[in-house]
């Protein structure tokens, strides 16, 4: 549910300059793979600029009008099974929400790194870039 308030928050506020998002709080090792990912992320992501969030949070990126945004040290998803297919794209395992169809989380050994893909971005574009980014958190 928290998921689709959040997306709910980017599409409400799309245009409006800053896109509020609900941080994470990435627990043990996370907290180091989330700081690290933070300065390796890009600052244009499938065409659009990197935005700002409310409340700022090194946890949490956002691009375009918000309807990318990233958030790090989420928990695992609550729908996926030990037995769930992850697409791999780039090295990163990728678990695709059957019930939210713009929600994707990259799944590490360090952090979940949850990804809402919505407007006209196609999702295994932005999921392929943000890859790298995440392998290299991972260590990869």
């Amino acid at each position: 549910m928290r998921a689709a308030t959040v997306l709910l928050a980017l599409l409400t506020l799309a245009g409006c300059g800053t896109v509020q998002v609900d941080p994470p709080t990435p627990q043990g090792e996370a907290v180091a793979a989330c700081d690290k990912l933070a300065g390796l992320l890009p600052g244009t992501l499938d065409g659009d600029e990197r935005g700002t969030s409310t409340p700022e949070s090194p946890y949490v990126a956002v691009w375009g009008e918000g309807t990318i945004a990233l958030r790090c040290g989420v928990g695992r998803p609550a729908r996926m099974a030990p037995t769930d297919q992850l697409r791999e794209i780039g090295g990163v395992g990728w678990f695709a929400d059957p019930d939210r169809p713009t929600l994707f989380t990259a799944v590490t050994d360090t952090a979940y790194v949850e990804i809402t893909v919505g407007g006209e971005h196609v999702a295994a574009e932005v999921l392929a870039d943000l890859s790298e980014p995440i392998a290299r958190m991972a260590g990869r």
